[in-house]
């Protein structure tokens, strides 16, 4: 049975997107005959061989179900019973992920007030006075997102010198990619620019957000990590019997840019709604818009009219702050069709 859609094209999340149809036509493929479980299949295989194109020869990738079981894999590989995460105040293991790394890592994070949702190397350093102390929790990985949770994205460069600090006082590097795609796309790099060439040391790549359907990826670049990787991946209930289907749709991303192709329309939707609603002066847009998020304040009352018809959230309701999400099959009609409604709704 079709059921029809209640709401226009989705401003809230790009995990609203459907499958892009090149990921699609990779799970049928794979949907022949036999294979064997847990990940010794022809298409496990030929992912983990994208993954050493892509990101290098020592790079080594993991398929799971989630982004959230991809960073409680990836932080639990370094980690040990007094260890603690740096990471800023709004990442998503600190704030959307119910505890998770408390609770089934039993560690401490050590959350970071920023102004743009990204850590600098002094905000490190100030805190590696506890490290040899043993009445104080110990740092031990730095954890960044990219993109950050307020749409912004790290440079190379940004990346490498927190790796510096990281390596330098004994500390990993952990990047939650989630949406790693948009943050190349945007910066105009590929991925290895800010992942394996700036000195990240473990980060997951993300697949659900780009156009597959719960396709995520641990890729490890420290090789003194792996020895753990496949018993944790087994017992944070991130082993998938049936890879194969998750394996096909990552390989499908990665094959031919595929990721570009879809990060970058998703970017360029973003900007074309930021230009559509620029005159406007009830508008703010809050934060810059180097990603496939828009962070706009605007008034209480257009915002309720605006929710009555599309789907999007609010970011900070107190603050009238919402978030606008695009992706890689918002369309340029989906775009001005929405900009219009801005417009209406907030001329009153």
């Amino acid at each position: 049975m079709l059921i029809e859609p209640s709401y226009p094209k989705s401003f809230a999340s790009d995990n609203h997107a459907g499958i892009h149809p090149a990921v699609l036509q990779a799970i049928t493929a794979a949907n022949s005959g036999d294979a064997p479980a847990y990940g010794g299949d022809a298409w496990t295989t030929a992912f983990e061989r994208q993954v050493r194109l892509v990101f290098g020869e020592q790079a080594m990738g993991f398929p799971v179900f989630n982004g959230a079981g991809a960073n409680l894999l990836s932080l639990a590989l370094p980690l040990g019973r007094y260890d603690s995460i740096i990471c800023p105040e709004t990442a998503h293991v600190a704030c959307h992920e119910t505890g998770a790394a408390e609770r089934l890592l039993g560690v401490k994070l050590t959350t970071i007030a920023t102004k743009d949702g990204k850590l600098r190397p002094a905000d490190i350093t100030e805190r590696l006075h506890v490290l040899g102390v043993h009445h104080e929790v110990q740092p031990k990985v730095i954890s960044i997102s990219q993109v950050t949770e307020l749409g912004t994205c790290y440079t190379p460069d940004e990346i490498a010198a927190l790796a510096d600090v990281a390596h330098g006082a004994g500390l990993k590097l952990h990047v939650d990619g989630a949406r790693l795609a948009n943050a190349a796309a945007y910066l105009g790099c590929d991925f290895r620019a800010i992942t394996t060439d700036a000195g990240v040391d473990v980060f997951s790549f993300g697949g659900t957000k780009n156009g597959a359907m719960a396709a995520e990826a641990v890729i490890l670049l420290d090789p003194g990590l792996s020895t753990a990787v496949p018993y944790l991946r087994r017992q944070s209930l991130q082993l998938a019997s049936k890879m194969r289907f998750i394996s096909a749709q990552l390989t499908a991303l990665l094959t031919d840019d595929l990721w570009l192709a879809n990060a970058t329309h998703a970017n360029a939707m973003a900007q074309r709604l930021v230009s559509g609603v620029a005159d406007l002066a009830e508008v703010e847009i809050v934060y810059p818009v180097e990603s496939n998020a828009v962070f706009a304040a605007l008034p209480r009352d257009a915002v309720q009219t605006l929710k009555a018809r599309y789907r999007f959230e609010y970011w900070d309701e107190r603050a009238g702050l919402v978030r606008w999400m695009t992706a890689f099959d918002t369309t340029p009609e989906h775009v001005d069709d929405f900009v219009a409604d801005v417009r209406k709704a907030v001329s009153g």
